[in-house]
């Protein structure tokens, strides 16, 4: 079931609606308001756009190593489960 939440991101309030659980919606914001606040300390006098834009960036960056693990552990299991299969 659908639920609004009222979130804060770089003090803008939003609402967003989700079927997530409170929370997950709670992990998520704290992870991006992390994220926004690494970015910040990296780059010190430039506008909350350029911030959320190096945090975006680097969250982005995360998905794609992680995914890029996901795929190679995916890879290896079809190939150990291929082996298998042939020995039976």
């Amino acid at each position: 079931m659908e639920k609004c939440f009222n979130i804060n991101i770089l003090g803008q309030e939003l609402s967003v609606i989700t079927d997530s659980g409170d929370e997950h919606v709670e992990s998520v914001v704290r992870y991006v308001n992390n994220k926004i606040e690494e970015a910040g300390k990296t780059a010190s006098n430039t506008n909350n756009l350029n911030i959320a834009i190096l945090a975006a960036l680097n969250i982005a960056d995360e998905y794609f190593r992680v995914k890029g693990v996901y795929n190679q552990l995916e890879s290896r299991s079809e190939k150990l489960i291929n082996l298998i299969d042939e020995i039976r």
